[in-house]
């Protein structure tokens, strides 16, 4: 064994235990008392939690969208790292008329070296036909990449997927146990609103705030409404990414009771700001797709998430710095959509789940680590401490008081959405296959020491 973890309370989804942790070739290879080898690096972690390390399924790194990046793969994951996050899935969209497959291959060559942690990819499917439809398959049984995102927008963009389209790539999960990660609003709605609020007198008088006028409530859970039911007649898996209203996280819940193969995920900007955050001189810096919503949707998400109706945190991470967002210049259809998050998921979610509203650190584990490892075929390789599984751990003091100050944080970014925010429990220690990656809130691993993690179909719960 080249590493030791000693004196910590090791917390999975499923238990609490105080043991040692040895480790040798990036591999969880004992866990027990007094675990002792000669020239081992012991880590003591007397008085910390030791957990699985964060499993972000959700993030957009190094992505071109209104003219502008969003933030690289190097320091996004060198910041992911310095939150105790270990993993990342991020996306390879196909260009319309164009191989699904040349998307991954292309994605994967730009991540190439520079990931700092290991990362798998999601598929995602602009244009559906007979050569998508195979692609995917394959993909799914052979290619490791099981999990493929869809939208029920962007319509003018001809990325949408309308019913047809999304009936039939659910009737193809059903028979391979790949999943649909679903951006569920309706399009047509949607672009009715976005053209209504889309004028020099609304935008003069509401600002950033038409960003949410245009996207009322009901413009995601009547999509969600119609997935479950698509999800339901055709036995198809899907997952509804970014939930931002109590409603849709209830059509899940009682989809879920009805045997249909449904799951998804909530943000931690869902559940900590509400639309207020538009009304704000820098409103605009808090755009994303979907908007954050009301507090009773807020209250609502937090009820589901204690409740199991919500199954992962992700945070949709696309960073954009304020000279980007400054590119709207006043109309909010040109805002680069998106917020910093990774490296603040796993502290922020604690305090607010752990600390302040009682949910257990088992569960909280579940949430960040364990579930989607599960769901996205990452499991047991990923998300939990056992003998076999990567060893990938944070080191995690619940006592470490720390005020979010974006000029503190390892995010190559100039604001953060939740600055000022006080949090009790902070990661110490991120180590990534073996590697001791960030230690204090500082990156000391290897630039392109991250893998490309290959996934297995039929995830669940």
């Amino acid at each position: 064994m080249n590493l030791i973890i000693k004196n910590g309370r090791i917390i999975t989804a499923e238990k609490t235990v105080s043991a040692d942790i040895g480790i040798e070739k990036g591999k969880i290879v004992k866990i027990g008392k007094g675990i002792k080898s000669a020239g081992a690096r012991v880590i003591d972690a007397k008085g910390k939690f030791v957990m699985p390390g964060g499993i972000d399924m959700h993030v957009h790194l190094n992505l071109f969208f209104c003219g502008s990046y969003s933030e690289n793969w190097d320091t996004a994951t060198q910041a992911a790292s310095c939150g105790g996050v270990t993993t990342i899935i991020d996306f390879a969209f196909q260009k319309k008329g164009d191989s699904l497959k040349k998307a991954i291959e292309e994605r994967k060559a730009d991540a190439e070296g520079k990931v700092a942690i290991d990362y798998s990819l999601h598929g995602g499917i602009t244009d559906w036909n007979e050569q998508t439809k195979n692609e995917m398959n394959d993909l799914t049984i052979n290619g490791g990449i099981p999990s493929f995102k869809m939208f029920m927008i962007y319509k003018s963009q001809g990325w949408m997927a309308d019913d047809g389209i999304l009936f039939s790539a659910l009737e193809q999960t059903a028979k391979t146990g790949a999943i649909i990660m679903l951006y569920a609003e309706s399009a047509f709605i949607l672009d009715l609103l976005v053209e209504r609020y889309h004028t020099k007198e609304m935008m003069k008088k509401y600002g950033a705030y038409c960003h949410t006028l245009s996207r009322p409530c009901f413009t995601e859970y009547e999509a969600v409404q119609r997935a479950a039911m698509w999800a339901k007649v055709t036995g198809g898996r899907v997952y509804i990414v970014h939930t931002s209203t109590s409603e849709s996280a209830e059509i899940v819940a009682k989809a879920k009771k009805e045997g249909v193969q449904i799951w998804n995920e909530t943000c931690p900007q869902y559940l900590l700001l509400t639309d207020d955050v538009y009304k704000k001189a820098n409103g605009h810096y808090y755009a994303c797709c979907p908007q954050m919503k009301k507090k009773h949707d807020a209250q609502g998400l937090l009820k589901a998430v204690k409740s199991g109706a919500v199954s992962v945190l992700s945070t949709d991470t696309c960073t954009f710095n304020t000279k980007q967002k400054n590119m709207w210049e006043g109309d909010f259809t040109k805002i680069p959509y998106g917020l910093p998050g990774v490296e603040t998921l796993l502290p922020t979610m604690f305090t607010f789940l752990v600390g302040k509203n009682k949910i257990s650190p088992n569960k909280f584990v579940s949430l960040v680590s364990t579930n989607p490892a599960k769901l996205f075929g990452l499991y047991p390789q990923k998300g939990d401490i056992k003998v076999g599984s990567d060893a990938d751990i944070v080191i995690f003091d619940p006592n470490k008081k720390v005020t979010i100050d974006y000029k503190k944080l390892a995010t190559k970014c100039d604001w953060s959405p939740f600055q000022g925010m006080k949090l009790t429990g902070y990661p110490e220690t991120t180590i990534s296959r073996g590697e001791i990656v960030a230690e204090n809130g500082k990156f000391v691993g290897k630039k392109g020491h991250g893998r490309f993690v290959p996934r297995k179909p039929g995830g669940k719960l």
